[in-house]
């Protein structure tokens, strides 16, 4: 069933559980994370980030993920990662996203703002939901531009009350695109935060924390873990496990069929690090 990113943040904030946010690059992806939400009766987030939808256009990959979300049998949120361009962000509330995030991180803190007010009235009006960031998560490889800044907790108090925001991604030493685990997270500027600030928090860069510092992290606000590398790791294991001394496999949905199941085992996995079991009722640890 598709819903929006506060119905699944909100309880969340407060539970012993937090909702995983997949980057998923095409149908495969989507319906591998599904099916495993699926098994494990847990609501997901299919998240699309800026290689995607520069490679797929904004209304094709609307096409293709809102009625996969629609016909799950539990709640998945269809959001739009990091964008900066508020128009493609209202294109994207008008095909029907249920959250989109609004990255005005490089700016100003007032720029910040009022780019995250605009947006968030926009789509409050069509029941969309709105993430921002406050400080600057910095990138492993692929964004030399991104600046690295700690999220000052008394900016993050300001962007969520002047903004009105759903979500609040913080910078409290989590890195994007690490490939392997190594990010040292400073739970006291966490706590800080936390102090200050009421709205769920989101952590991007989940394949380079330790699991031990996640699972410590599903204890605070903590309600959103952004997860890409680790998924596209798997994608990367599953095609070369099926290709490897095959050279007469050549059609893709049989070399998918070997794939896909690869790719679910790693997004349970991290359903079940993020809180979720089978039963739903009861979590993994």
């Amino acid at each position: 069933m598709l819903t929006n990113l506060s119905t699944l943040l909100t309880p969340a904030s407060n539970s012993p559980y937090s909702v995983g946010c997949f980057n998923v690059f095409g149908w495969e992806d989507a319906l591998s994370v599904v099916q495993a939400a699926e098994n494990f009766r847990a609501p997901v987030i299919l998240s699309v980030n800026l290689d995607f939808r520069t490679f797929v256009p904004l209304d094709v990959i609307a096409s293709m993920l809102l009625p996969l979300a629609t016909r799950a049998s539990v709640p998945i949120c269809v959001h739009l990662d990091h964008t900066y361009d508020v128009e493609t962000i209202f294109r994207a509330i008008d095909l029907g996203f249920t959250s989109v995030m609004y990255d005005g991180s490089q700016l100003s803190l007032d720029e910040n703002i009022a780019g995250t007010k605009k947006v968030v009235q926009y789509a409050h009006r069509r029941g969309c939901s709105v993430e921002a960031e406050i400080g600057s998560v910095p990138y492993a490889e692929g964004r030399d531009h991104i600046k690295s800044a700690l999220t000052d907790p008394k900016e993050a108090a300001r962007l969520c009350v002047e903004s009105g925001l759903d979500a609040l991604a913080v910078s409290v030493g989590n890195v994007h695109r690490l490939t392997s685990p190594g990010a040292t997270i400073d739970f006291g500027r966490l706590e800080e935060i936390e102090r200050i600030v009421s709205v769920p928090l989101v952590i991007h860069g989940t394949s380079g924390i330790l699991e031990s510092d996640i699972r410590k992290l599903i204890g605070t606000r903590v309600s959103k873990f952004n997860i890409g590398t680790s998924l596209r790791q798997a994608f990367g294991r599953g095609l070369r496990a099926a290709l490897d001394g095959r050279p007469d496999l050549f059609d893709r949905i049989e070399i998918m069929k070997q794939v896909m199941p690869i790719m679910s085992v790693e997004v349970e996995r991290l359903i079940c690090l993020l809180g979720w079991d089978s039963n739903n009722d009861n979590l993994c640890r």
